[in-house]
């Protein structure tokens, strides 16, 4: 849980666009100073003024390419500093590959290992650490409905984030810190834009908007959920992805190729 007297400083990775600059919004909202990461620093700036002459808040940059290990190791000096306690802390940055595993050069896979994993264990361990210590703190962490179905490296990556969430929220719960992950399905940000995918790639019903999600996310996190999945037809795929074997969800996919 957050200490319960003041919002508290939250971090949010890939907080210039989409899911990430949706959060920075709505905890600005409620509060919270912020510390901002992303890699274009001058777009962390134009976000940082926009938010402070908006709410009133103190908002920090730090610019960080996370699949680069010093860049990464500045954050996570953040995320842990006493001096300066994060007291929630968003996983967001990530990105996804359009094309199949061996369509894909190794190095751009290994760069969304990095950010899809690597950075998420990381910053949740330093996060992890200062918030046992201080007796409170919050996680967010965004996977993806993609963790629940058999589509290759980017699901692979995701259902380690639910693993991981899952485990670490009952864990760290009797010390004082929340840990939510939350699934989004298709959402209207720069997302999809990025990897060349059209939002014709799916029917208008499955869009869900970034504002809407993130205030269903936020709120499960004030419940104290574990999961997080906004959007009635993305909970019912992912009750029935649990019910259907693997290799019969492959067979399904592969049947659209």
């Amino acid at each position: 849980m957050i200490a319960p007297d003041l919002p508290g400083t939250a971090l949010v990775t890939g907080a210039t666009a989409g899911i990430g600059h949706e959060f920075a919004r709505q905890l600005a909202g409620r509060g919270h100073d912020l510390v901002l990461v992303a890699r274009d620093a001058e777009r962390l700036t134009e976000v940082a003024a926009e938010l402070e002459t908006a709410y009133g808040v103190a908002v920090e940059v730090l610019p960080a390419d996370l699949t680069e290990r010093e860049q990464l190791a500045r954050v996570e000096r953040r995320v842990a500093d006493p001096e300066a306690p994060v007291e929630l802390l968003v996983n967001n940055a990530g990105f996804g590959l359009r094309q199949r595993f061996l369509d894909n050069d190794v190095e751009d896979e290994q760069a969304m290992l990095d950010v899809l994993v690597t950075a998420v264990l990381r910053l949740s361990h330093a996060a992890l650490g200062a918030m046992s210590e201080r007796g409170h703190g919050g996680l967010i962490n965004v996977s993806s409905v993609a963790a629940f179905l058999p589509r290759g490296t980017y699901s692979a990556a995701k259902a380690w984030v639910n693993s991981f969430g899952e485990w670490a929220a009952g864990e760290y719960r009797d010390r004082g810190i929340t840990v939510t992950t939350l699934c989004p399905g298709f959402t209207r940000t720069e997302f999809h834009s990025r990897m060349q995918v059209s939002q014709d790639s799916a029917p208008d019903f499955m869009w869900l908007d970034a504002d809407v999600l993130v205030r269903r996310a936020l709120a499960d996190f004030d419940r104290g959920r574990v999961l997080s999945v906004p959007g009635a037809q993305y909970r019912t795929i992912t009750t029935l992805s649990r019910a259907v074997p693997n290799r019969v969800l492959q067979r399904l996919q592969s049947l659209g190729r």
